[in-house]
């Protein structure tokens, strides 16, 4: 179990080699504090180069006799995981709403989430079966399998602390690999719990997961790492750009998810009552930190008028609270830092012309919490900071647009290219944004487009840095190297043509 300073604050410790140890003894720690109340949960250790070092030598000594594991028998453990996880999901589930601070039931959906991503790499299979072609010449025959990478890292963020790193952690270890995870540094507590429900499932080799928490020495300890061979990484535009370019740098395989402005386009004839409950549901859904937030309304033609009265009188009716708390709707955001942060991009809003429609800046909720109520700004125009810029909190803002060839224009300037919906009950609408529109996931009627285990979570544009995307085939892809072999057998009396050897006749 992780080590503990005093009975009040513990202080976390990192998983390494199948057991808990103490953070190497420079290292400083943070407070990890519930952004509802201000409570200190815990001190997380702020580990440097030495504790990565000493994860990658558990994960390596690890990777030979895990990747010479059966399919099947890695498949089956994932199996048995599954179960446990899908046992504590409750107690997931208030982990993530206590140190993250969205909704219980928006963190009963999360680790549903996570459960699926394992049973998704359980099929591993059949997933991560090669091709085979018979007589490419004359007795000789061709065949690709799949191998696994490595040692594989992954940099996670703060909101989603159950769901994020199991995008990558179960597809990792089913293709052969050795892991390890960096928690974010604000929300280490319910990985924390995973991995002591990994010690629980037992029959997972020492040093195949491992756990090193800290903020940015780790985060460079494991992007220069030589013995490190694949790094994933979710947050920001600004250092996914940086992970991508030094992990690449380093010979390493990357992929790494970065940030987005999402817009939603309502076309006149959407159902508006169903098309408003999904926009609340998309901008205001864990206050509205989600890289799949639906941060910009385009309204079309017509539909302006009806949905913005409908958006104001029930965002109005949103309650803000503890999101632990019976009837709330939206929680706080992750800590007064970002409260503070948001607050000024509101106030940004209206200078450069916006006008307030529901103002969220002092919300009926416990002042000593990081909360800010939800809010629509209208009157926006497309050139507005606040209409290209992540602001990664419950703030929604609506342009107008005169028909849908405007719509698209305005969606296609973004430099991000992660998320997008349509409302409209049009088949030749949707026909013609899907094809148009340049975002890599997109929803029909859907506020959060983002798709199930088995399909790949795949942002374009300045949305995504590398080639292979999270989850679904993809991750296979990711974490498998294709080895390709040609054979030939001469006891069989056959020399392939195309295939003689220099000098044979």
């Amino acid at each position: 179990m992780p080590t503990e300073t005093t009975t009040e604050t513990r202080l976390l410790g990192n998983y390494i080699g199948g057991r808990w140890v103490p953070a190497g003894a420079e290292s400083s720690a943070l407070d990890v504090t519930n952004p509802a109340t201000g409570e200190v949960l815990a001190r997380v250790p702020l580990s440097g180069a030495a504790d990565v070092g000493a994860a990658v030598s558990a994960a390596r000594e690890a990777f030979p006799g895990w990747r010479s594991r059966s399919t099947i028998e890695r498949a089956r453990w994932l199996f048995r995981f599954r179960q446990v996880m899908e046992a504590h999901q409750d107690e997931l589930a208030r982990s993530v709403t206590r140190e993250m601070g969205k909704t219980l039931p928006d963190a009963r959906a999360e680790v549903g989430r996570a459960i699926e991503m394992i049973e998704a790499a359980s099929a591993v299979p059949q997933t991560m079966q090669g091709r085979i072609l018979e007589n490419v010449a004359t007795a000789v025959d061709t065949e690709t399998i799949r191998q696994p990478v490595g040692v594989c890292a992954a940099i996670v963020p703060f909101n989603f602390p159950a769901m994020v790193p199991f995008w990558f952690l179960p597809f990792a270890i089913a293709c052969g690999n050795t892991f390890i995870l960096k928690p974010s540094e604000q929300v280490p507590l319910t990985q924390e719990l995973v991995f002591n429900l990994i010690d629980d499932t037992g029959g997972l080799p020492d040093g195949v997961v491992n756990l090193v928490n800290g903020s940015v020495d780790v985060v460079n300890g494991i992007l220069d790492h030589p013995g490190i061979d694949a790094v994933s990484f979710v947050g920001s535009a600004k250092v996914a750009k940086y992970v991508y370019e030094r992990s690449a740098a380093a010979g390493k395989r990357v992929q790494a998810l970065g940030g987005a402005k999402n817009f939603m386009v309502v076309m006149p004839d959407a159902v508006i009552d169903r098309t408003v409950s999904n926009i609340l549901g998309s901008a205001f859904g864990a206050a509205g930190q989600r890289c799949m937030a639906g941060s910009v309304v385009v309204a079309v033609g017509d539909a302006k008028g009806p949905l913005l009265e409908q958006l104001k009188a029930r965002t109005e009716a949103l309650a803000v609270g503890d999101g632990l708390a019976d009837g709330t709707d939206v929680g706080p955001v992750v800590s007064t830092t970002s409260r503070d942060r948001i607050l000024g991009w509101i106030d940004r809003g209206l200078e450069e012309g916006a006008t307030m429609v529901v103002d969220g800046r002092s919300p009926a909720a416990d002042p000593s919490g990081a909360f800010v109520g939800p809010t629509i700004l209208a009157d926006v125009t497309a050139d507005m900071d606040i209409a290209q810029e992540e602001i990664f909190g419950p703030v929604l803002s609506v342009i107008h647009a005169d028909s849908l060839d405007e719509a698209i224009d305005i969606v296609n300037a973004s430099r991000y290219g992660n998320g997008t919906s349509i409302f409209t009950e049009s088949g030749a609408a949707v026909r013609r944004y899907r094809h148009d529109i340049e975002v890599g996931m997109i929803g029909v009627n859907i506020g959060v487009a983002a798709p199930v285990a088995f399909f790949p979570f795949s942002g374009w544009k300045g949305s995504f840095f590398g080639d292979l995307h999270a989850h679904g085939t993809d991750a296979v892809e990711f974490y498998t190297r294709k080895k390709t072999v040609t054979t030939r057998w001469f006891s069989g009396g056959e020399t392939g043509r195309f295939f003689v050897e220099h000098g044979e006749r």
